[in-house]
């Protein structure tokens, strides 16, 4: 990672620097398209295949249930609006939701869908809470893996296995989470997910990825419909309306060759680093290192603000300094190099595998001198 050269970078929550090798296929791509432009095209279609086969098998997913998305919200999008809402049904979500897992669901309102936030006072939210808030008209969950403001990491397999209980789907924003902790779509049973590429997974902004569960790609309503949605799309004299029975039929048009060659470059990355759909010594890494600095910022006063509970603590660590502006505080860290957020009135920590002591050492001189 570069970017450790010179910076005690411990804001990947927010927008993560690019690793050395997503940086390399990002000029490689950019070299092919300044001097062979389309001969390569072929190439890169290659290569985004490729990156879908990798995220597929980080996931626990199959091929033919990834679409490639710009973003977390328009994954998002697209299942809120192709659900197979009626009148009167209700979905629930958590009311500190980052808002692009709201609005969404929100905008379903002149359908005659109802959108139930659930009041979250401490950060901290158990999946029989949110299943209190449901009754028989509701008929999706959505909720994020991991809370972006309070680092909360929700138990995502009970929340689920409750949920099909009572026949409502589950929606997963795991943009939190996923490049760092393991997640295994088919043991936890989530129906949708989606997550951008540019944090914890350490691709550009621009590239992410939508799961569709396989049995349930039918009853959603195609959206984003192109020429790339089609069995036949490469065949341009051929008007036929045959949806591609996989993911990809919302992909639509051309995609972001540049970015997906640079996301997957990162994946590579962090599949030869140990992650999988069980296991990730990233992880391990990560929660190590949020440990040490629980106790080194407990000592210089400092109030621990995310809910700090063995199994549900994630790669966000949120705090205060009782008494200090934390925008004031943020902007001192960052003149000393010390790379982090404010979210809520708090400071936010969100340090990645390849952080060290060393940057945690930088933080803590930077607080102290704040």
């Amino acid at each position: 990672m570069p970017v450790a050269r010179q910076l005690a970078y411990l804001d990947h929550a927010a927008v993560a620097p690019l690793s050395a090798p997503a940086g390399e296929a990002l000029g490689r791509w950019a070299e092919q398209a300044v001097h062979q432009a389309d001969l390569c095209w072929p190439q890169w279609e290659r290569r985004a295949q490729q990156v879908r086969e990798v995220a597929a098998r980080m996931l626990g997913a199959e091929t033919d249930e990834i679409a490639f998305v710009a973003n977390t919200s328009t994954g998002i999008g697209l299942i809120a609006e192709g659900f197979p809402w009626q009148d009167g049904d209700n979905l629930v979500t958590l009311a500190n939701e980052f808002p692009s897992n709201q609005f969404p669901w929100m905008n379903l309102a002149s359908r005659g869908v109802q959108t139930r936030r659930l009041p979250v006072a401490t950060g901290r939210v158990e999946p029989e809470q949110i299943l209190d808030a449901c009754d028989q008209r509701t008929r999706l969950i959505s909720v994020s893996w991991v809370g972006y403001a309070s680092g909360w990491r929700l138990d995502v397999a009970s929340l689920v296995s409750a949920a099909h209980e009572r026949g409502i789907r589950v929606f997963l924003d795991a943009i939190q989470g996923l490049g760092v902790f393991p997640l295994d779509v088919r043991r936890c049973g989530v129906d949708f997910l989606a997550a951008d590429g540019h944090k914890w997974m350490l691709g550009p902004e621009g590239a992410g990825l939508l799961f569709i569960r396989r049995e349930l790609l039918d009853c959603l309503r195609p959206l984003n419909v192109g020429w790339n949605s089609v069995r036949n799309g490469h065949d341009f004299s051929r008007c036929e309306f045959d949806l591609r029975p996989t993911a990809a039929r919302y992909e639509g048009g051309s995609a972001n060759m540049a970015g997906i060659a640079a996301w997957g470059a990162s994946l590579d990355l962090l599949v030869s680093c140990g992650l999988t759909p069980t296991d990730s010594p990233l992880a391990a890494r990560i929660l190590d290192w949020n440990e040490r600095a629980v106790e080194r910022l407990k000592q210089l006063g400092a109030v621990i603000r995310s809910p700090w509970q063995e199994g549900n603590r994630s790669g966000i660590l949120s705090f205060e300094l009782p008494g200090q502006d934390s925008a004031a505080v943020r902007r001192h860290c960052l003149h000393r190099g010390v790379v982090l957020s404010v979210r809520h009135g708090w400071l936010r920590i969100s340090p990645h595998a390849y952080n060290d002591q060393d940057d945690l050492g930088r933080l803590i001189d930077a607080l102290r001198s704040a």
